[in-house]
């Protein structure tokens, strides 16, 4: 069956594309194997030459590669834009950074001399969403081909023209054949893809329950994988926050990218003696939120991705309003073509109805109240997600206090939360484990190997229960 890409702002199908037989897939890693063996040879200035010029090209061809993902997966053609801008300051980051990242790391033992290294470990499967179709790649694709690794890109279907796009990058910015590789196939066969004896290793952004399915497949195999999975991030605003400032990143951090991303706020956990006042300001600035056109620059949020995916928001919002939840701005798919659906904002959540339980991925905020900070803590981590967060307030030192004790993998206080490449990416809970980006992401994927080197020091070695291990 033939892979389609569907212009969701108009429905229409843009390209199809033929998946690969088992001969192509056999084929493409082999060629990366072959690649990886080369490629761990390079030094780090080869290799941060390299990335450089993959930098430059996405530079040069930003317009183009944006306008694609604009037509795949709907995003303004701003933020396309914009995310093929981040992928080449990733590239930049890590070929100044990798080579003192991945130093050798001296030990004093009873070794004449010891220390450790950290060594490539082979090809690393790319399991990769359709929200940020480069970003999400590229932040893992530039650690691990600086570490000395080679990458099989395994893309979501719709967005199948980015990844061949990604591809092309590579091979024009002077990839040796083989290092950076994309297959089309269904998601059926990714298992035995992971099972295959030249992928060493294996990462995933997606789903949780195609978390569950990757890391039941790696762990079969025995291979490492790290997973970044869903979210429900809460966006906690204290009594004594800015209100303003909050409700403006409110607005920014639920309905970019038609909300239609892991680390999007998706919970608002408000004191209640401010609550109000906040919903108000909320939907007050994003009702200035311009939709449309993705491709018109003025526009702010196109349509979701999928006509199926606003189909499903539509029914976590209305079972919500079932319950007792109240629409104050949005609530309803606009009619005509394409899969849009307006910035929603929706009071009188309470935790259990599902737009506080299940991650909501599209442009729905729910708004819920606190009696204090306590319990807007212990609802923020009654969540069986924990990726990232916000809170909101203008004593610092209470906030650090806070934010030790919220369950997820990054916490932003008076800011939006996004990913950087200096800085550790990745949840807990149901959103996975691992990290990527930073000195934490280059070493997911490499074996930290010891070397030691005699002859023993009599004088410093180790007690006989420790030597006999």
């Amino acid at each position: 069956m033939s892979i389609e890409s569907i212009n969701p702002a108009t429905g229409e199908v843009i390209e199809t594309f033929e998946p690969f037989m088992a001969a192509q897939i056999d084929e493409t890693l082999t060629r990366a194997r072959k690649a990886y063996l080369n490629w761990r040879t390079t030094t780090f200035a080869e290799r941060a030459a390299f990335l450089r010029r993959v930098g430059e090209v996405l530079r040069a061809q930003k317009a183009e590669l944006g306008r694609t993902a604009t037509l795949e997966m709907g995003k303004s053609i701003t933020e396309s834009v914009a995310e093929v801008e981040k992928c080449a300051w990733n590239c930049d980051y890590y070929a100044e950074n990798a080579e003192a990242f991945l130093a050798p790391e001296k030990v004093a033992t009873n070794a004449a001399e010891s220390y450790v290294e950290f060594t490539p470990i082979g090809v690393v499967l790319a399991i990769m969403p359709w929200n940020f179709p480069y970003w999400q790649v590229m932040r893992f694709a530039a650690p691990a081909i600086m570490a000395g690794n080679a990458a099989v890109l395994k893309h979501a279907s719709n967005v199948s023209r980015c990844a061949l796009e990604i591809e092309r990058v590579f091979r024009e910015a002077g990839a040796p054949e083989g290092l950076f590789n994309t297959i089309l196939v269904p998601g059926a066969e990714v298992e035995q893809i992971i099972a295959d004896r030249r992928v060493a290793a294996v990462t995933l952004t997606g789903s949780t329950p195609a978390g569950i399915a990757v890391a039941g497949a790696a762990g079969r195999a025995i291979k490492k994988s790290v997973l970044e999975l869903g979210g429900s991030d809460a966006f906690i605003v204290l009594a004594d926050a800015d209100l303003d400032a909050a409700a403006e990143m409110a607005v920014r951090s639920r309905f970019q990218n038609a909300g239609q991303s892991c680390i999007a706020a998706k919970r608002f956990i408000v004191e209640e003696t401010v609550a109000e006042a906040f919903a108000t300001k909320f939907a007050e600035a994003a009702s200035k939120w311009r939709m449309g056109d993705p491709m018109d620059a003025q526009t702010q949020m196109g349509p979701m991705a999928r006509a199926d995916l606003r189909d499903s928001l539509v029914d976590q919002v209305d079972r919500s309003l079932k319950m007792g939840a109240t629409v104050v701005l949005g609530g309803k798919a606009s009619d005509g073509a394409g899969a849009f659906y307006p910035p929603t904002i929706i009071t009188g959540v309470t935790d259990d109805m599902p737009v506080f339980r299940e991650e909501t991925f599209g442009p729905v905020a729910a708004v819920i109240r606190a009696r204090d900070a306590e319990h807007a803590i212990e609802l923020a981590n009654d969540s069986e997600f924990g990726l990232g967060g916000n809170l909101w307030t203008r004593n610092l030192d209470r906030a650090r206090q806070l934010a030790q004790r919220l369950e997820s993998g990054a916490v932003f206080i008076n800011g939006m939360t996004a990913s950087d490449p200096r800085l550790p990416f990745g949840g807990v809970k149901q959103s996975g484990y691992g990290r990527e980006l930073s000195s934490f992401g280059i070493r997911e994927f490499v074996n930290i190997q010891t070397v030691w080197i005699g002859p023993a020091s009599a004088a410093s070695a180790p007690p006989v229960s420790a030597a006999a291990e």
